[in-house]
């Protein structure tokens, strides 16, 4: 037992909850049906165990797996005597009894699931001491406080405080079980994807954590364009809930767009009333559509990192989040210079995104200066306000039509372009895509890549 379980065992006066049973019924199946450590690791890991001897021989079950070595009694007490763990002769005759007296290979998962119970019960005895520890110390603000006391909680529901480290080899085990999903074709469910084919295939789906900033200068239409991911991602992904704070427009304005995009429905009929039966029609089905989708809006105007954090850990199976727009949040903290409160704006909302375990989507405003350019499509350095939105952001967007600037060009009314520039998981490149001003909404026209061959 290490000293952390000892020291909180002796503070509370009582045994943390563990099962020496169902510890010693799982490493013995597992000696038995090594083919089940992959469904396991997905569970728990080994700081998972209450019995520190038990962690040492879960971690060699793993490293032995990911070596593609066999497994048995030998194997494996040969593999702990080098590690320290046991000699020869005291571990021999554990290791065999923990093989020999597993109730049922059948009952393995159940074994891991009440491993990892317990081991959240520890957790959750844990970080209770903690906030009754700063509850009774009063150092901070009592908000702060009620905070971080709710993280802590949030977190143990989300797994996200399991373990402060994992072993390589369990991580690996992981990565195979997500690599097999893929080579089998199905749908990668741990992605969210922005349902623009061409963009997706230059992201590879925005992953759990991700970070996408979509800057554009004002009237591009980068509101548009994040309403168009959340609408689809909604529809498309039933199991998933789509958050959206806008510090600009109001909830029934969002809705608006939203159904002028659903529906087909000229905005401007939408503003001003004046709506067709065949608009109606197309109405009501865009309503029935959106109400069965779990989208979420918040049009708090100084909504705060820590804020918009509390709000979302409420969402449950949260999916994506969108941010409409960057430069009109504040920060928690009373920051008088404007790039040093972007800054810390955009490390908490990586931050948040890692947490929540979802791409978190914020939409920016970008700098006069590449209207000045003869070149006006937009570059890394026209990011408004701090260099710390490029440092933070795994994705940046930027949204350009020519017929922005050039208003005699009838020809570009209708396109617009996606320019990905930078892409932490892949390569940056440029999308075509097609403009609906009179419905908001933009449109996959071409599979074109800058250099990169059409298909």
């Amino acid at each position: 037992m290490d000293n952390t379980k000892s020291n909180m065992s002796a503070i509370l006066g009582r045994q943390l909850p563990y099962s020496v049973e169902n510890e010693q019924a799982l490493l013995g199946a597992l000696i038995l049906d090594s083919e089940r450590i992959g469904d396991v690791t997905a569970i728990l890991g080994s700081d998972d165990f209450y019995i520190k001897e038990h962690a040492e021989i879960f971690s060699c079950l793993v490293q032995l797996s990911t070596e593609s070595r066999g497994i048995d009694v030998v194997t494996l007490l040969n593999h702990l005597v080098r590690n320290g763990v046991y000699t020869e002769q005291s571990g021999s005759a554990y290791i065999r009894q923990l093989a020999e007296n597993v109730p049922s290979l059948s009952n393995i998962l159940d074994y891991a699931n009440i491993i990892h119970e317990k081991a959240l019960l520890r957790s959750l005895i844990s970080a209770s001491e903690e906030i009754m520890q700063e509850a009774y110390e009063g150092a901070d603000e009592t908000q702060n406080i009620i905070d971080r006391a709710e993280q802590r909680i949030y977190s143990l529901t989300q797994g996200a405080i399991k373990q402060d480290f994992s072993r390589i080899d369990e991580i690996i085990q992981q990565f195979y079980a997500e690599l097999q999903v893929l080579a089998s074709g199905k749908e990668n469910t741990s992605t969210i994807q922005t349902y623009y084919s061409d963009i997706d295939r230059l992201l590879v789906g925005m992953n759990p954590g991700d970070f996408i900033l979509i800057g554009a200068r004002p009237g591009m239409g980068k509101t548009s364009f994040a309403l168009n991911i959340a609408s689809e991602v909604a529809k498309k992904r039933k199991d998933k809930a789509v958050a959206i704070f806008s510090l600009e427009m109001s909830k029934t304005q969002l809705a608006s767009r939203l159904l002028s995009s659903e529906g087909g429905i000229d905005s401007r009929k939408l503003r001003d009333g004046q709506l067709a039966d065949e608009d109606y029609s197309n109405l009501s089905e865009a309503a029935v559509a959106l109400s069965e989708t779990n989208i979420y809006i918040d049009d708090t105007s100084n909504v705060t990192p820590m804020q918009m954090r509390t709000k979302l850990r409420r969402i449950k199976n949260l999916g994506l989040v969108i941010l409409d727009y960057l430069q009109l949040m504040h920060s928690d903290k009373k920051i008088e210079n404007r790039v040093l409160e972007v800054a810390e704006i955009t490390r908490n909302l990586k931050i948040m995104a890692k947490e929540l375990g979802c791409p978190i989507i914020a939409c920016s405003q970008l700098a006069r200066i590449s209207q000045d350019r003869k070149d006006k499509r937009p570059q890394l350095t026209d990011l408004r306000d701090s260099g710390a939105i490029e440092q933070d952001a795994d994705v940046v967007m930027f949204l350009h039509r020519d017929f922005y600037y050039d208003r005699d060009n009838a020809e570009a009314a209708n396109l617009a372009e996606c320019i990905i520039a930078k892409n932490r998981h892949g390569e940056p490149g440029t999308v075509k895509l097609g403009w609906d001003g009179q419905h908001t909404r933009f449109l996959t026209i071409a599979k074109q890549y800058e250099g990169m061959p059409a298909e």
